[in-house]
Parts: structure tokens; C-alpha cells; sequence
């Protein structure tokens, strides 16, 4: 329920072989042997990949040139990756056909031994993928793209964008991982808040089920300006899926707690309104642009027995304002207010104080920033004393 934001992790500039594209699409990342692997579909030029020794990066190029050499490059977008259990790495991707390849265990390369020199393309059939009507008023298989491909309890899945533009959620499932594939339905339906392009991803966290799925809420209708939306659900007991239906609360129940007696990044938040973030080499990411009346909520603190003093390092440039610590929302009842001052610049950090209001147990809390005219000042982190 809260997340915090690590700023950007890696870029096209990262490939340094290609300098004619400006354009990516969805990429993913995964795990293995302590290295972090983002798999990329840049626009003209297929999967590339980079590497980290952190899912924030740095990500470098290790191979300097594009992984899936096809001839199809444009239709190269969208990869999903997962390892099965026997360590046997699997690539997808797809629009608007879908292909694989198996990954080495170097996870850069992958073996060309089979398929049409190491890809496999699967058969688009309705009974795969669902059925929908073309273009030209013929039945076709429904997948669209963005594929979302895992295991769980020995049984394979592939979660994916269906029916075109407005884009429904729908799923198949196979024995194997290299199939067959039989469609088993649609998890979510179209809604007014869902973005026309909505990809999905699902993970198993802490016990409990969760699916990704993208919305236009935040920008008011525009498409291609998708918000990451998350629902918690259940499989049902033969392993499918029910469907889902998008809210706009989101996960209601926090699987842990936040410690607020150790330093809470200002950028971890579960909700906000007004401000944004920015970051530098020196501070990393902050919460920027705040103006009067901005909040942000952080959910599930845990106030232990209470404390006496709220702590802040801001920084201002301006005549600076106020943080009013809540319970619950902006609304909510006043525990203490902060004040904060002119520091000599707008990155230029002090660490403020001021007591609060004794309160004890796990509750959301709401930092309301108050002030004039303008920006009143940058917030890196908050604590409990």
C-alpha cells in the first residue's frame, strides 16, 4: 500500500549501439544469481537488455547490440520473462503475434537450436487465445500483447491485453511452458477509468495474490498517461482466476507495517495530492513542488507506544510554511505542526522538529503542507522520536 518512488533507473541512453530511436515500450525485469535483468522493446529495434546488481540500477549494456534478432523487429515489443523450476529461462513477447525463446543461463542469449533459429512462434488460435472479430469481420484469436508470463502450483500462465483497442484483460494456461495453451477467460472487463492500453502482471507477495493493471484516472482520459492500479484477489481453488473488477481504493489491507522510528523516506507514499518528486546524486529522489494544502499519505504506521517529537529534513528557498501531521487524512485530527523556514536554498537541507500528540498503535497519517503563494520548500525524510 505504500511505495516509494526511486526515480528513473535506466534509459535508452544506456544502449550506447543505438542512437536513431527515442521510443521504448513495456519492459520487465527479473532476478537470478543476485543480478537484475530488464528486458527492453525499443521502438525499430526489438528486445535489448540490460543488467544491474539492483532492480534501481545502475543497468548497463552487456552485450551492445539487441538481444532477439528477428526479422520482425517492430512486432518485438512488450517481453515477459520467468525461470522454471528445472532453472530453464523463458522469453515472450509480442504484437500481434507471440514468440519465445529459451535464455541460456547467462540470461543475455539464448539457445538457437530451436525454432526459426532459437524463436518459437505459437500458433494464434481461438482455442489458445480466445476469439474475437477482425477488421475485416473474421474470427480471429483474441490476443492483442502485452503478455505477463509465470507458474504457479505447476500449472503455466499467460496473462494478457485482448481484443484490441479498448483493451480487455483475458489469460490462458498450458501444462508446459512451451504449451499448448488454452484459453480460460477474461479477468477484467473494460471499465470508463481503465486506460485503452491496459497491460497487467500478477505476483504472489507475503501470502497474498495481487494484479497490476493500468488506469487513466490521474490524467482524466488520456490513454497513453496510464496510472499503475493493483487489486489483491483469490485464485479459486482449481487455479483460475476470477474476474476483477477495478476500484479506485485499491488494496485495502497492508500486509505489514510501517516503522516511523527509523527514517521514512519523504517518497514513500500511498497517496498524494499537488506535489511531485524530483532527485539528485546528492539527496537522491524528494518530494518537490509542494504548495499550499499538497498532502501525502503514508498508510499502516506503527506508533508503538507514541512518540513525543516529529522530525524533517527540508529544504526552502522561499519564506518556507508548515507540515501538519494527521491521522488518517487531510482532514483529520491534528497531532503537531512543524515549522519550517527559509534554509538558504532550495537544496540547502535542515533537519526541522516539533512535538506531537501522543497516539498509539497502527494508523494512516496524512502530511498536510501549509503556506503562501508558490513553492514553500523540498521534504527528503521524516521520523519519530
Amino acid at each position: 500500500v505504500n511505495w516509494t518512488d526511486h526515480g528513473a533507473v535506466a534509459s535508452l541512453k544506456d544502449f550506447k549501439w543505438n542512437e536513431k530511436t527515442n521510443g521504448a515500450w513495456a519492459p520487465q525485469c527479473i532476478e537470478r544469481n543476485g543480478k537484475f535483468y530488464l528486458y527492453v522493446p525499443i521502438h525499430g529495434e526489438g528486445v535489448s537488455v540490460l543488467v544491474s546488481d539492483s532492480p534501481t540500477g545502475p543497468f548497463t549494456d552487456p552485450i551492445g547490440k539487441r538481444l532477439v534478432d528477428s526479422d520482425h523487429i517492430w512486432q518485438d515489443i512488450d517481453p515477459t520473462v520467468a525461470i522454471d523450476d528445472n532453472g530453464q529461462a523463458y522469453l515472450y513477447w509480442g504484437n500481434p503475434g507471440l514468440w519465445y525463446v529459451k535464455l541460456n543461463e547467462d540470461m543475455v542469449s539464448y539457445d538457437h537450436s530451436i525454432g526459426d533459429n532459437g524463436i518459437v512462434s505459437i500458433e494464434m488460435t481461438t482455442e489458445a487465445f480466445g476469439s474475437q472479430q477482425g477488421r475485416d469481420g473474421k474470427e480471429r484469436a483474441s490476443y492483442t500483447e502485452g503478455p505477463w508470463f509465470y507458474k504457479r502450483n505447476n500449472l503455466y500462465y499467460m496473462i494478457y491485453a485482448a481484443k484490441g483497442i479498448p483493451e480487455y484483460i483475458a489469460y490462458s494456461t498450458a501444462p508446459t511452458a512451451d504449451g499448448p495453451w488454452t484459453y480460460r477467460g477474461i479477468i477484467m472487463e473494460r471499465a470508463d477509468l481503465l486506460a485503452f492500453t491496459n497491460h497487467a502482471g500478477i505476483i504472489d507477495f507475503k501470502g497474498n495474490s495481487y494484479f497490476f493493471y493500468h488506469d487513466q484516472a490521474l490524467s482524466k482520459g488520456e490513454g497513453f498517461k496510464r496510472s499503475v492500479s493493483v487489486e489483491q484477489f483469490n485464485y479459486n481453488a482449481d487455479g483460475s482466476i476470477p474476474l476483477i473488477t477495478p476500484t479506485k481504493e485499491g488494496v485495502k489491507k497492508s500486509v505489514s507495517s510501517i516503522n516511523p522510528y527509523t527514517r521514512v523516506q519523504a517518497e514513500t507514499i500511498a497517496w498524494s495530492e499537488g506535489l511531485k518528486t524530483s532527485g539528485n546524486s546528492q539527496s537522491g529522489v524528494y518530494v518537490s513542488q509542494i504548495n499550499n494544502s499538497d498532502y501525502l499519505i503514508v498508510r499502516s504506521v506503527d506508533f508503538g507506544k507514541g512518540a513525543k517529537t516529529f522530525e524533517a529534513c527540508v529544504a526552502s528557498a522561499s519564506e518556507g510554511g508548515q507540515i501538519e501531521i494527521r491521522l488518517d487524512n487531510s482532514n483529520g485530527e491534528l497531532l503537531g505542526t512543524i515549522d519550517v523556514k527559509n534554509t538558504g536554498g532550495e537544496k540547502n537541507w535542515a533537519t526541522v522538529k516539533g512535538k506531537v500528540k501522543k497516539i498509539t498503535g497502527v494508523h494512516d497519517i496524512c502530511l498536510v503542507f501549509k503556506g503562501g503563494e508558490g513553492e514553500l520548500f523540498n521534504f527528503d525524510w521524516w521520523v519519530l522520536k
